[in-house]
């Protein structure tokens, strides 16, 4: 796992193959918070990844270590629910 303290608001965050995920919120409880407008359908409320899945920060890009479509599934709510767990 890489540097948390690293990432700063409004890095992107991206999947290894380079693919937009979202954008940082801020980092709160070894979790990175996405901003609302990241969170898709559910864009009244915060999205959360993982801190465990970030490979690298680069620049001013936090590099997931899974793809972007397996990045989006391990999408966690606020509670720490998966969002893989609530879509239809």
């Amino acid at each position: 796992m890489a540097d948390l303290s690293q990432i700063t608001e409004h890095m992107e965050i991206i999947g290894a193959d380079g693919v937009h995920i979202g954008t940082v919120d801020k980092v709160e409880n070894g979790r990175i918070k996405m901003t609302k407008a990241d969170s898709g359908s559910h864009s009244d409320h915060h999205h959360f990844i993982s801190g465990g899945l970030v490979a690298a920060v680069e620049g001013n890009q936090v590099r997931l270590s899974a793809a972007g479509a397996a990045a989006v599934l391990l999408e966690e709510e606020d509670d720490g629910e998966p969002l893989a767990d609530k879509r239809p």
